[in-house]
């Protein structure tokens, strides 16, 4: 069971999860950040961290959140960044790209950290 970012991330991307991911499984997209499904450990590091609570277990998101296990996925394929396994976060799998979900939700003024 991977780990998930959620909609309270769209518009803030803290990047506190990706600073302490042990992984580096947490990649940036250009609204939000997205948690590779294959390469998350499931150690909840970035669970325990995230300031804005945008992060979940899958088993556990709320009905409102449960496309976002579909949209952390799709992120890596074909139709969004084509990286499929990157092996881990870095300077060349950062993207200004977002699933087409997060692309539809209206920007947020809200802004925190990084």
């Amino acid at each position: 069971m991977a780990y998930v970012i959620a909609s309270a991330c769209i518009d803030v991307k803290d990047g506190a999860c990706r600073d302490v991911c042990p992984v580096e499984c947490i990649y940036e997209g250009g609204r939000m950040l997205y948690i590779h499904p294959e390469e998350c450990i499931d150690c909840g590091l970035c669970l325990s961290i995230c300031p804005v609570d945008a992060i979940y277990a899958k088993d556990e998101l709320p009905e409102t959140e449960r496309d976002f296990a579909r949209v952390n996925a799709e992120f890596f394929g074909p139709t969004v960044t084509g990286w499929g396994a990157p092996g881990g976060a870095d300077e060349r799998h950062a993207s200004q790209l977002d699933h087409p979900l997060v692309m539809e939700r209206p920007n947020s003024t809200v802004t925190h950290g990084k």
